[in-house]
């Protein structure tokens, strides 16, 4: 059965999803953002009509790549959420994925697996058995997530870094591209080099 999308965001990450949910066959219904000078995104039209969140039976996704941003709309508008995996990912039938997250091609993500809501897992990343991830997380394009790692709420983790197998990923930290994780990394902190290094900790960001 065809399932009908609206997007939060006409941003690149928006085009993506665009392209997902086009490769699965569905129906894009309309596209929302704030900014009224953005009024087409590929071949859609965008709006800045807030009447499109009365459009009856879409899903929405958020097509905002920022993790701030993206749970700061999320918790602004009751919407109802669904989610996208692109045709070309390979995806576990033992996995859990939660409301709002996009899966991109490439990927593969492979058995007793959690995924939290209205995270990205961007394209060829890879992460493994057992792992566990929090909501609104983004794993960058070509990671590497070995089993049994858990990751917090609000976690980056930049394009091309590798985390070994069992590390805990504290809440809202960020690993920078390239990155090597030998150990726990705590919340709010930044980590960057092979091995990981904590540069700062930020705590209370939010």
């Amino acid at each position: 059965m065809k399932k009908s999308y609206c997007i939060y965001g006409a941003s690149g990450h928006s085009k993506v999803i665009v392209e997902i949910i086009e490769k699965a066959g569905d129906t894009i219904k309309g596209l929302f953002d704030d900014d009224p000078l953005k009024n087409m995104l590929l071949d859609y039209k965008v709006t800045d009509a807030k009447s499109i969140f009365q459009l009856p039976e879409v899903l929405w996704l958020v097509g905002i790549g920022k993790n701030e941003i993206r749970k700061k709309i999320v918790e602004n508008h009751l919407l109802h959420y669904g989610i996208a995996i692109d045709p070309k990912a390979i995806i576990s039938g033992r996995i859990e994925i939660g409301n709002g997250t996009v899966i991109m091609p490439g990927v593969c993500i492979n058995s007793s697996t959690v995924i939290g809501k209205h995270s990205i897992i961007n394209t060829n990343s890879s992460v493994d058995h057992d792992c566990n991830l929090g909501d609104y997380v983004h794993i960058s394009p070509n990671s590497t997530l070995c089993g049994g790692v858990n990751v917090g709420e609000g976690v980056h983790v930049g394009a091309g870094a590798v985390i070994i197998p069992g590390i805990a990923i504290g809440k809202w930290a960020t690993i920078g591209a390239g990155a090597v994780i030998i150990n726990d990394v705590p919340d709010f902190a930044t980590v960057v080099g092979k091995p990981g290094k904590i540069i700062k900790i930020n705590e209370n960001e939010l």
